[in-house]
């Protein structure tokens, strides 16, 4: 599957958004019975969906502190994924911090936004005197009354694929 070919369909068409999404849910299958939904791609911003489903729930019925942190490297990850060519760079997440601000009781939104600046001067400029870098993606997270949930840091590893020494089976 050609994923930056249906990542560009997927930004101006309705029809292609859906295979991406029915791609995903085939591809990451520990993310399936999440339903999380890709709603919006463009060239610098994504926003997935987190469905308020029994799935996602903690025990007081409220949007899971682990699907939420989930949802926030998905959404990021995938920003990466289709800014940055696959058979150039390697992603791997180093880490992540989540701050968590209000409970969900409604399906909520994943945003991140990433911009040729960012890219520029915190992944490709820096590779070119080191191995790799780490780019921390801030998401954010509202439920669709507008309530700030969490806010996300999710640390990435950028490295060029000439530079890994390990091998890839």
């Amino acid at each position: 599957m050609d994923l930056q070919a249906i990542f560009e369909k997927a930004k101006t068409s309705p029809r292609w958004l859906k295979m991406l999404n029915l791609g995903l849910a085939r591809m990451i299958p520990f993310n399936k019975p999440h339903k999380y939904k890709v709603i919006h791609i463009s060239d610098t911003e994504i926003k997935v969906k987190l469905p308020y489903i029994r799935k996602n729930f903690n025990h007081i019925k409220g949007l899971h502190a682990c699907s939420l942190a989930t949802v926030s490297e998905f959404c990021t990850g995938l920003m990466l994924i289709s800014r940055l060519e696959a058979s150039q760079y390697r992603l791997i997440m180093q880490r992540m911090e989540m701050d968590y601000h209000y409970q969900g009781k409604m399906d909520a939104i994943a945003s991140f936004s990433l911009t040729d600046e960012v890219i520029n001067e915190q992944v490709k400029k820096p590779l070119e005197n080191s191995d790799s870098t780490i780019l921390d993606c801030e998401v954010h997270i509202h439920d669709t009354e507008g309530n700030h949930l969490t806010t996300g840091h999710i640390f990435w590893q950028v490295k060029d694929w000439a530079k890994v020494k390990t091998k890839v089976a």
